[in-house]
This record gives structure tokens, sequence and C-alpha cells, in this order.
């Protein structure tokens, strides 16, 4: 009986075995130009960082000053590998920036077309013009906060949200002090004193660092949030249990009213919903201090208002305001430290297997940061919320 084969004879003879052949390495090329210190004091690499870069095939070229205000100077990353030169332009001009704030409106002018940037992007402080200015250079823009690692986390945002936690509760017990207009109370279990209490709407990453910290200073704590799932994940976290609410007016209120120190650390969708009315604050205890650590966001405190470095507290109904949006750059290095820890394996993966085009095509986690590709915005809810045009960035990339 014969066989009939649906291959001819050609194609059953042996074949040579066809490999992928793998990219040649890339190269970055990288400018990191100096913040506006009056806003911003954090960096993106630390000298070590940019160690790691230069050793493997990178060039960094920094502005004169870039790290002073993170405790590192220009001498240590000269040591590094990095150029240091006074021209803010030259900077600017390199393929690759990366900054900790968004780039203004003049320095994106000052940017090659199709640079690619590394930033934060602050959303809730972004302009339409700022988009279009991107889209005018054909820039390909990736923000930090996106970024998502394959365990479904997003790194850059739980590093910078623990240090909020921590540091809100440290930034109040300084504003406790009499000297700072407070009550004169300590952060402590002082023996035979009555501890302070502390009041926390919020229950997610900052509310979570900000707890523990008050709980290691001897605090009293109050948590509310009407997430339940969030509140019993924190109390799971704990060494000990702690009063925990959903957000109720009369509990909260009565809360206020007792307590020394109330920290805002509630997000929403577009912003933070407003839990504490004005009426609240009125109730609350003279010299007692409000953090509102959601400030970039909209605030959770009717009464807040936001401040700068320089100019942190107002004063309302007796009642010591903190809003300063970008809380971390107060304990600049060790934002910088925890920022470059995330940032630098990402730069030193990005071109392992060719340009940063390839590494955006197939690594997940790089394109998930992309809200600009060449010009082209990529991310629906940043066009939904300016009215820009959108385009999938998955259907560049067929």
């Amino acid at each position: 009986m014969d066989i009939t084969s649906p291959f001819s004879k050609s194609q059953l003879i042996p074949q040579e075995e066809k490999l992928e052949i793998r990219r040649k390495r890339g190269q970055l090329f990288i400018g990191i130009p100096k913040e506006d210190f009056k806003i911003e004091k954090r960096i993106c690499l630390t000298p070590e960082s940019v160690n790691m870069l230069v050793k493997a095939g990178h060039k960094v070229l920094m502005e004169a000053g870039a790290g002073t205000e993170a405790s590192y100077d220009d001498k240590k990353y000269s040591e590094a590998g990095a150029t240091i030169t006074h021209d803010k332009e030259k900077v600017f001009g390199c393929p690759i920036i990366l900054k900790v704030d968004p780039p203004t409106i003049n320095e994106i002018r000052l940017m090659k077309p199709k640079t690619y940037l590394f930033s934060a992007l602050q959303l809730k402080t972004q302009k339409k013009e700022y988009f279009e200015a991107l889209e005018k250079k054909k820039i390909t823009a990736l923000c930090y906060e996106f970024i998502k690692d394959r365990y479904g986390a997003y790194p850059f945002l739980h590093a910078i949200s623990e240090i909020a936690g921590i540091a809100s509760i440290q930034i109040a017990s300084d504003y406790m002090c009499r000297m700072n207009g407070g009550k004169g109370l300590l952060f402590g279990n002082i023996t035979g004193v009555p501890p302070t209490e502390v009041v926390i709407i919020g229950a997610g990453l900052v509310g979570e660092a900000a707890v523990k910290t008050a709980l290691a200073l001897g605090v009293n704590v109050k948590v509310f949030d009407n997430n339940i799932h969030k509140l019993k994940r924190l109390q799971k976290s704990l060494p000990t249990q702690i009063f925990t609410s959903t957000i109720q007016e009369r509990v909260l209120t009565k809360a206020l009213m007792r307590c020394d120190v109330a920290i805002g650390a509630i997000k929403g969708c577009n912003r933070s919903p407003i839990v504490i009315s004005e009426e609240m604050v009125q109730r609350m205890k003279p010299g007692s201090v409000i953090i509102d650590v959601c400030i970039d966001n909209g605030g959770c405190f009717e009464t807040s208002e936001v401040t700068t470095h320089e100019n942190p507290v107002i004063t309302k109904y007796g009642v010591i305001h903190y809003g300063v949006p970008n809380i971390t750059a107060k304990y600049s290095k060790t934002a910088s430290l925890a920022i470059s820890n995330i940032i630098s394996p990402y730069l030193l993966d990005l071109t392992e297997n060719g340009s940063i085009d390839d590494a955006i095509s197939y690594d997940n986690t790089i394109r998930s940061g992309i809200y600009m590709y060449k010009g082209i915005l990529v991310n629906e809810p940043i066009a939904k919320w300016f009215n820009l045009p959108f385009k999938d960035l998955n259907l560049i990339f067929l």
C-alpha cells in the first residue's frame, strides 16, 4: 500500500538549524541635569550606580552640582566615571535624560528630537502643554510611577510611599515641639505620661509605614479607611492590635478632637477624597498638627493648602498644617538611594539585547512605564484626563 506524504522530497531532506541571532549589546549615553533645588533635592543615581553603568560600557554626563542637595559632590561622581559639565544645554542634548522631577517646558525645548526621557510625572501637577511639548519633539517618555514589575507591584511608588509614611511621623514630631508652635509633646511612651495620640487616614503603603513608625515611638494610633481588606492586611502586618475603623463621621470627628497629630494618606482615582471637613478641623485641639501626605493628589483635609520646603506650614484654627507635595525630598539622600536602587537595574538591563526600542518591545516592565512613544501618547488615562489623542503601544509594536 502506497503511503502518501504531505511533504515534498526536498522538504524531507534534513535542513540546517536556524538559530535566533543575539542582538548586539547597546550603549547608553545618559544626561543628568541639576534639579530646581527649591522644589526637588533628590537625584536619580548615586555615585555607586553611576560607577556600575560606566563599568558596563555606558556614558554618564552630569551637570555640575546635580548631587549637592543629596549630599553627593561632583568629585564623587567624577571618581565614579561620570563626566561633569557646567553646560546645561549639553546635558539636555544627551540621547537619554534622567531626572527626578518632570522637565519644565523650557527644559523640553533644550532636548533634541527623539530623546528618551526618564522621570517622575506627577500627573496632577501637569498641564496639557507639557504633553504637547513632548509630542512636538517626538520624545519617548517613561514615568517612574507607572513602572510595574513582574509581581504586579509598583517598586517606585512602594519605596517613595514607605519613605513618605515614615517621614510624616518624624515631621509631625518636629512640629509638636513648643519652639515650632506645637504643644510641646514628645513622641514616646514615657512612664507616668499619657502617650501622644495619632490619627492616620488611609491604610495603604503610606499609612502602614506611618503606623509602624508611630508604634515604634510608643504612640497611640487610630487608623481609618473604607477598605476593609487594607485594614485587615495592616492588622496582620503589625506586632500588636490597634484601633481601626471605617470612615464614619462621628467616630472620626471624636478621634480628631482627641488626637495630637492627624496624617492624611488616602488617595482616590482622580484626586484624594476630602474626608476631613473644615468644621472637623475647627474642633481639633489648638497646637495639634496635620500632615497631609496626599496633598499632591489634592489632599484629604478641606483646610489643606500646598506649601513648600522653604515655608512648609500654615496655621488655621490654631492647627498646624503641613502640605509639602514632594515630602520625601526633605530626606533627599535616603530617597535618592531608594530611587537609584530601583532605576539602575532597569538601566543596566535596558540595552542588554539591543536598543531601548527593543527593550520596550519585549520587556513588559519597561513598557509599563512608557506614556509617550516617539511623540505618540500611549497612556489612555492621561489621554482621557487631558482630552488628547491616544494610541495603544501594543499596536505600535505589532
